[in-house]
């Protein structure tokens, strides 16, 4: 017999990458966590993970167990909630893209706020973080990056990218600027940024390599670094905002579509019409 907590670990090492991080998610000792996982492997005559000193890899028995522990793992939550307190306000798990601007989810809030949402319960993360929590249903919905295949979602914005330059900067009035005029510029590295790579290969293609003067995991840091003249950087266009300026890139065409992904679990008609999704369709309207 497969009991819940069994699956529960055995995706929180999918989901987190390796044995140790996963007993930390489910606030258990990692050799408990070993035990649980050893037993459901004894329980199902089959290996699920190939183990080796730098990581962990599902082989295919583990590969086809994933899809449908996750499956019953989004039952029981739903069974959790069907069978709560109906009296209890209703919670929306919300999962938040780190690298959307600050304004953004200001206004989100506000707008859910102002017309009595629901209470929600706050998730900040990477768009890979995000989809994971969806998947695994420990999130209800996020303000994502919508990609291609995605399941059902509702897009609030579009937009592309920009050089943020410090309002005294030389460049700071213009529409665009050039790859090769911020050559002798500093730049500031957002860690996170899903464009990081893309960002990369245009400056090399132009024979630009820039002196890094900070590496940041954080978006409110890098904009900070950014009106004090330690640097410019490329953030989406919705960063533009006081002391920051945004020209376009020249020649770089990238953008990226912001939506509400639904999990699984979730019935997308009936929050289609939560004040949540309402408040979320206006963000990209106006700038951030």
């Amino acid at each position: 017999m497969i009991d819940r907590y069994h699956l529960r670990y055995f995706l929180a090492v999918i989901d987190h990458g390796n044995f140790s991080r996963a007993a930390d998610a489910c606030n258990v000792s990692q050799p408990t966590l070993s035990v649980g996982v050893a037993k459901l492997e004894k329980t199902l005559g089959q290996p699920l993970f190939r183990r080796s000193n730098r990581r962990v890899e599902l082989t295919r028995a583990g590969t086809l167990l994933a899809e449908q522990a996750r499956r019953i793992e989004a039952g029981f939550l739903a069974a959790e909630r069907a069978v709560s307190d109906s009296a209890a306000a209703e919670t929306i798990r919300l999962g938040v893209l780190g690298s959307i601007a600050p304004g953004w989810i200001e206004r989100l809030l506000r707008a859910h706020r102002l017309a009595g949402g629901e209470r929600l319960e706050l998730y900040e993360g990477r768009e890979r973080d995000l989809s994971d929590r969806l998947a695994s249903g420990r999130i209800d919905v996020a303000l994502t990056i919508v990609r291609a295949g995605v399941g059902a979602h509702v897009v609030v914005a579009e937009e592309g990218y920009a050089m943020a330059l410090p309002s005294f900067h030389a460049l700071a009035g213009r529409v665009s600027v050039a790859a090769e005029e911020l050559a002798s510029e500093a730049m500031i590295v957002r860690r996170h940024c899903e464009a990081l790579a893309d960002t990369s290969r245009h400056f090399t293609a132009r024979g630009v390599r820039p002196f890094f003067s900070a590496r940041t995991a954080s978006d409110e840091r890098a904009l900070r670094y950014v009106r004090e003249g330690l640097g410019v950087t490329l953030v989406p266009e919705s960063f533009a905002g006081d002391g920051i300026a945004c020209p376009r890139l020249d020649g770089f065409d990238l953008t990226r579509t912001l939506g509400l992904v639904y999990a699984p679990h979730r019935d997308a008609a009936a929050l289609r019409g939560t004040p949540l999704v309402r408040a979320a369709e206006g963000l990209g309207q106006s700038p951030g």
